[in-house]
This record gives C-alpha cells, structure tokens and sequence, in this order.
C-alpha cells in the first residue's frame, strides 16, 4: 500500500519549492536558489507520479460508475481493466521512486583489507583482493591510494587501506563489506590440500573534517620511523605516524609517504572514515538493527563471499549468486555482483514500503 500521508506531504514540499522560485530572496542568493532547484528537481518525478494517480483514480472512479449504468458494460469493463493496469504500473514507479536514495553513494572510499584466519596464505588472499578491487577501480577511471600497508614476507599483506575516488565509488564498492572466503592449494603445500583462508573488507564513505570533528585533544601522535616487512627500517627520518584516538582506543598508522605531513594528513582521513561507521553502527544499534555486511571476525563460519580455486568458482551468499568465472573476477570484473546485490538493497527498501 503506497504512503498516501508521505505522497501529500511530498506534494505540499513540492509547491513550497515552486513558490520559493519566485521569492526575490531565494533568486538573489546563489546557493538559495541552487538548493532549492536541486530539490525541486528531486521532487519533481514523484509529484508526476502521484498527480497522474490521482487523476486516474477519479477517472477509475467514473468509469466503474459507467459500467454499472450503461448498456454497453462489456466495452466499459474493458476500459476498467486497462484503466487498472496503468494504475499498477504508476503504483510500481512511485514504490520504486519513494525508496530513498544512500546519502553516502556518491562518496569516495576508504577500503580496509585484512588478512583473516588462514596465517601467510590469508595474507596472500588479501593481497588477491587487493588488486581486485584496484582493477576495478582502474576500469572506470577512479584513482586508487594506498594509504597505509603491513605487508607479509610472503608477497601478501596483513592488512593494507586505502582510497578510492572518483564518480559514485561508494554505491558500487559498499556490499562489498564483510568476510571473504578462499578455497585452493597454497603453492607452498606440498601434500596438494585445499585450504580454507579468509580476509576482512570494510568499505568506509570518505568523510571531511567539517563532517566528522576531531578535536587535537582527543589524539595523541606519535611519529617513528617506517619499517618494512620483518621490521627493517626503509627511512632515516621519524615520518610514520601513529593515531591514538583516547575516546574509542582506535588506532591508525601510516608510514608510506616521506613525509610526515603525508602521513599526518593520510591517518587522520582513515580516523575521520572509522570515527563516522562507530557512529553509525551505534545508531543502527539502537533501533536493533546492526549495519548490513558488518565485518565481524574473520572467522571462516562468518562469510559473505566465497571463492573457489579448484572449480573456478565465486558465490555470493548474500543473494545466492554463483558464477565460474573465477580469473574474470579477480581481474576485476564484478559487475554482475554489483547490479545482484544493488538490486536485492533496493528490493527489500521496496518491501519495507509496501508493508509500511
């Protein structure tokens, strides 16, 4: 059943907006006048919508009328019928228009990738990962920077961050939050056993510091010199930079720029994008309902994606989704899990809707 009260109150906004338009006040101020069109606009498709229901309402109302006066019922019976197929149609477009858009889906991204259960080959899992998502990014013209790396004496990583910007990155790169499964034989074992690893993904939506304040009394900085895989030193100069946020014990390191200043403002763009999910899980916590996709542990049980070497295999749990295209989408080809799950968020915002 459409929200009839939301609609009104839609439409009662939509003429306050019109009404705006020709206020001197709002056409004298640049950024008035370029919020209220920018609403105006959002609006607009909703209000065809409804005005156009409602209109066919009252002429459904005259024709059922018609068919139980008139001789010639059959003919207006049949107009009943199509007259009651548009208004499902127009019913489905508004369902659809009225599910509200993610206010972050045009933000860049900061992605975490850590290495699970599953000792140097979960390391190698998320270094996979890692370069999954970078050619994804790399086939739609986003830039990737790697904003910090614990990389293993294996080739893999223990954990590794990093942004990605560019158009919309945030609405396609946010399901992928959560554990991700391997299934293969590492190269290292000779007995030929498939193993069983895992790796973390967080997607975080890039804040600012106007969004997310950091007061400099909240973080102690400590600065040391950056060290590589086992622990060498690959600086002479105290550049890495260690975060300690004292409200929430988060701690955020980065040592892959020369400079200290690079690395200073690099960690505190990772603290701002974690201090911003704390918040919003504590939110979704309150009305019972923790994030979609939280990470959880990284223990093998706790999965979301699985991807099976010796089948060439790659299922998507969440929406039941398998592919055997394994080497495509690892060469970052993960569109058709983007547009599954992309549909399955809107499907259940829909239902929410209908059953109010």
């Amino acid at each position: 059943m459409l929200p009839t009260d939301q609609l009104d109150g839609v439409l009662e906004r939509y003429a306050e907006l019109v009404a705006a338009m020709g206020d001197p006040a709002v056409v004298t101020d640049p950024d008035r006048l370029r919020d209220v069109g920018r609403e105006q606009s959002e609006l607009e498709p909703i209000v065809t919508a409804y005005r156009d229901l409602l209109e066919l309402d009252d002429e459904l109302t005259a024709t059922r009328q018609m068919a139980s006066e008139s001789e010639l019922a059959e003919l207006v019976a049949d107009e009943v019928e199509r007259l009651e197929g548009r208004r499902a149609e127009i019913v489905a477009q508004l369902e659809s228009l009225l599910v509200p858009a993610d206010p972050m889906d045009s933000r860049n991204v900061i992605v975490e990738i850590r290495a699970g259960t599953g000792g140097d080959e979960a390391g190698l899992f998320a270094a996979d990962l890692y370069r999954m998502y970078h050619r994804f990014a790399d086939v739609r013209r986003w830039t990737v920077d790697v904003l910090s790396q614990n990389q293993t004496g294996v080739g893999g990583f223990k954990e590794i961050t990093f942004a990605v910007r560019g158009k919309g990155v945030f609405s396609q790169m946010k399901f992928e939050s959560g554990v991700h499964r391997v299934q293969r034989v590492p190269e290292t074992e000779a007995s030929g056993r498939i193993h069983t690893s895992t790796a973390t993904v967080a997607v975080l939506p890039e804040m600012d510091e106007i969004e997310v304040d950091v007061p400099e009394s909240d973080v102690r900085v400590d600065v040391f010199r950056s060290s590589g895989p086992g622990g060498q030193s690959v600086n002479t100069t105290d550049s890495a930079v260690r975060l300690t946020h004292l409200p929430t014990g988060l701690v955020i390191t980065c040592q892959d720029e020369k400079s200290q200043l690079q690395n200073r403002r690099k960690a505190f763009q990772v603290l701002r994008a974690r201090l911003h999910q704390l918040e919003k899980e504590r939110q979704d916590a309150e009305v019972g309902a923790m994030r979609k996709g939280q990470v959880g542990t990284g223990e093998r049980s706790e999965k979301i994606r699985t991807y099976n070497f010796p089948q060439s295999r790659v299922t998507d749990h969440r929406v039941g989704l398998t592919t055997h295209r394994l080497d495509s989408i690892l060469a970052g080809d993960l569109d058709e899990f983007v547009e599954a799950l992309t549909a399955a968020d809107h499907a259940a915002k829909l239902e929410s809707i209908r059953t109010g």
